[in-house]
């Protein structure tokens, strides 16, 4: 089996507490033993390529000028993907396209666990994460937001379509991703799976304050990228729901029985509840500032 890993790293030397989940990251893909091939889209972070050269993982690296984006724009993860399509469809010998974070300790069984997949096109992804904060591994079945590691197995005809479908589309800086990526595994007509009852997916906590990434910045990231995806997905005839639904939506979309364990269960049993109550005290509590 043969990978192509779609990642970008975060600037080297900048953060102690980002450098060493960034390292500890690719450590556990290189302890998958299997080959791996890292699609690296940079944007003038510094030191990343000596990073990953003295990490010694193979990999293709571009790096694009943060004076080519948009103003004030810092990344893309759409500029990302294009490039690792061309590199896939470029290498016949890829199987799978992964796409993931660089904040994560990746499963050691993941390959095991695809392999036992009979499906010749799929997708799978791994949720709830399980978050480690100030070192200590909170428990695995809280529904966190953000789904980091998303496994597509495709063949060349669905990774053509897959170039196809995301022509017109864009995205730049944070989130919606796993929307867009979820939404995508539809528009291919892919089985999903979640493999949270086989694997875990232990996510670290960044250093945001390193690089002046405050929630504001992410949330109004976040509503310039839902347009993106909204048209996306009239483009190719999807629900508007993936970007209005938000994890209400997704989850329901990802939910299969056969992928169901005790602590997935209780996720979902968690999720719904407790959030559509927390958003209607939300609701209650802005009238009555107002009033």
């Amino acid at each position: 089996m043969k990978a192509l890993w779609l990642v970008s790293f975060r600037p080297i030397g900048k953060s102690i507490t980002n450098d060493t989940y960034q390292n500890i990251f690719v450590d556990s893909v290189k302890s998958l033993n299997l080959d791996i091939t890292f699609s690296l889209t940079q944007f003038d972070e510094l030191n990343v390529k000596k990073f990953i050269d003295d990490k010694k993982i193979k990999n293709f690296y571009i790096n694009i000028p943060k004076s080519e984006l948009p103003e004030n724009k810092k990344y893309s993860n759409k500029l990302m993907l294009d490039n690792a399509l061309n590199q896939f469809l470029e290498n016949d010998n890829f199987e799978y396209l992964i796409y993931s974070t660089a904040d994560i300790i990746v499963p050691n069984n993941l390959f095991k666990i695809l392999s036992n997949i009979k499906e010749e096109n799929f997708c799978s992804l791994i949720y709830p994460n399980t978050h480690v904060t100030n070192g200590v591994v909170k428990n695995n079945f809280w529904p966190h937001y953000g789904i980091d590691l998303i496994v597509f197995k495709l063949s060349r005809e669905k990774a053509i379509k897959f170039k196809k479908i995301i022509k017109e589309y864009n995205q730049y800086d944070w989130g919606i991703n796993e929307n867009f990526y979820v939404a995508a595994s539809e528009a291919l007509d892919l089985q999903k799976f979640n493999l949270f009852k086989h694997c875990n997916v232990l996510k670290f906590d960044n250093d945001f304050e390193a690089f002046v990434e405050d929630r504001n910045w992410q949330i109004n990231s976040w509503r310039e990228n839902q347009k993106y995806l909204i048209n996306f997905l009239k483009d190719n005839n999807l629900s508007k729901l993936y970007a209005y639904g938000s994890y209400y939506y997704l989850l329901f979309k990802i939910f299969r029985f056969r992928d169901l364990n005790f602590n997935l269960l209780l996720s979902y049993l968690i999720f719904y509840p407790y959030n559509l109550v927390k958003k209607i005290f939300n609701i209650f509590r802005i009238k009555n500032k107002q009033n």
